[in-house]
């Protein structure tokens, strides 16, 4: 008589925001091949409602008290899972609105991109709910494939072909540095679990083989945050890739990467934490140095922003330095706050054209505040945000990241931030410049009236005014959503 084989209950309930997501990508999937051929724009609001569908379960769970483990605890579903779903679809739900009217006036109107869109979206979530480094990996492959072929939406375009073969065949490297790290640490604790490898790390102490993994899953990890070394993918992709891509790749695959990374340093190799953290210092001092340094020179829109996203990791690593349930929620509300700031800032040039082409060099903006004060302002308050200047949200967030630094004993390190800070002031500052005291060379700047965009940047500029002005409760709910990881 053949043995039974035992199967692992299925709990699909802790799946249930990321089943939202990818249901919807099944269905603009089904429903691209029927009628209305001519417009997608449906296939966008069924996008969104798949969005705001994962938005509203996962309030629910979390008001629930949501707390449950599933397929061999291979998949979690707790607060901090839970806040970063939260921050991936309010970022790919402001994404999707400005993607409406974006793709018809750009004439890449297609299913394959909202759905594309959700998938991805479904990889950020799962690699916030991982506890298993396999996990991690499919995850990651599913919201990297993903981003590979968005990255090249315009296949008219020379620029967005080189930004999806660069992302792509970097992306592959980087991957299997990712993956031969997941190999040494099995060797090691002979297991891909993250609570069982922090269990056998800690038995054993400081064994070789963990440090070498542990190295390889940072390769990894670098490249998706894009850390130095491992930016230099950045500005190509972020000049390259369709301007709404470009937001969703700087702030939902930014935030599932450090969902990811803070679970594995934090539980599962909390043993060598002096050695990894000795590690992230270095590199977050070189990355907030190299980022703003180099963004100076740009004279690309958006170009500077991508510099400056490589200036604002190096700022999120000190959280991780600083350690403890502080300097882990800085890090969570750091990037809540860089959220809202950075899809709203390349929303305003998602919406504008020169010559028919997207205007994205600094000169094109000269002059806009005369013709459009509104759309100026709302983009100078995204970069005073950026900068820190208060009652913005992003001066709370460094307020708090870089206290937790100071408290931590790092005074060293904050006082490099605080001079970076300064620094990338200049090159905010020259935008705003641009905007309000230049006047327009050649053809002026175009403004594409858009409701869903529009809206998605009204969205955005509340979001950065109320964490400036009521941060504490969303802090205390970042707080509130690491403090497990740390028990």
């Amino acid at each position: 008589m053949t043995p039974e084989i035992p199967a692992p209950p299925v709990t699909l309930w802790v799946l249930m925001p990321t089943l939202f997501v990818l249901g919807a990508g099944a269905l603009v999937l089904v429903l691209d091949v029927l009628p209305p051929r001519e417009s997608k724009t449906h296939l966008g609001g069924v996008a969104l409602a798949g969005i705001v569908g994962a938005l509203v379960a996962s309030v629910w769970l979390w008001l629930r008290g949501g707390d449950g483990r599933a397929f061999r605890d291979m998949v979690l579903l707790d607060g901090y899972a839970l806040f970063f779903d939260l921050l991936i679809c309010y970022a790919a739900a402001l994404v999707v609105m400005l993607s409406m009217d974006y793709l018809g006036r750009t004439g890449s109107e297609s299913g394959e991109y909202y759905a594309l869109v959700l998938f991805s979206t479904a990889g950020m979530m799962l690699m916030a709910s991982a506890g298993d480094l396999i996990v991690v990996f499919l995850s990651l492959e599913l919201m990297s494939l993903s981003l590979y072929v968005l990255a090249g939406l315009f296949k008219t375009r020379l620029t967005s072909g080189e930004a999806s073969m660069k992302y792509f065949l970097l992306g592959a490297f980087a991957t299997s540095f990712f993956l031969y790290g997941i190999a040494l640490i099995y060797g090691a604790t002979g297991s891909t679990n993250l609570d069982r490898i922090a269990a056998s790390a800690a038995a054993k102490g400081g064994d070789p083989l963990v440090l070498i993994g542990l190295g390889l899953l940072l390769v990894g990890f670098g490249f998706k945050i894009s850390s130095v070394p491992f930016h230099m993918w950045v500005p190509d992709v972020y000049e390259g890739a369709p301007t709404t891509i470009t937001a969703l790749i700087a702030t939902g695959s930014k935030a599932a990467a450090f969902a990811a990374l803070i679970r594995v340093l934090v539980v599962a190799l909390r043993g060598v934490q002096p050695d990894w953290s000795a590690l992230l210092w270095g590199v977050a001092v070189l990355t907030m140095t190299l980022g703003n340094v180099v963004a100076i020179a740009q004279s690309n829109l958006k170009r500077m922003l991508a510099y400056s996203s490589v200036a604002h990791v190096g700022y999120m690593l000190m959280g991780l330095v600083a350690g403890g349930s502080q300097g882990a929620g800085s890090v969570l509300f750091y990037l809540l706050a860089y959220t809202f700031t950075t899809v709203g800032a390349f929303g305003v040039i998602a919406l504008c054209a020169r010559a028919g082409e997207e205007a994205v060099e600094v000169g094109d903006y000269a002059g806009l505040a005369r013709r459009h004060p509104v759309l100026a302002a709302t983009l100078a308050l995204f970069l005073l945000s950026l900068i820190g200047i208060p009652p913005l949200a992003g001066f709370v967030a460094k307020f708090y990241l870089f206290g937790s630094a100071v408290r931590a004993g790092y005074i060293w390190l904050t006082v490099i931030a605080v001079l970076n800070s300064a620094v990338a002031a200049y090159y905010y500052l020259r935008v705003i410049v641009f905007m309000y005291m230049r006047e327009p060379e050649g053809e002026a700047l175009a403004v594409t009236p858009s409701f869903a965009g529009g809206l998605a940047l009204g969205v955005a500029l509340v979001g950065i005014v109320l964490l400036g002005i009521i941060p504490a409760p969303f802090a205390d709910l970042a707080q509130a959503a690491v403090a497990p990881l740390l028990r």
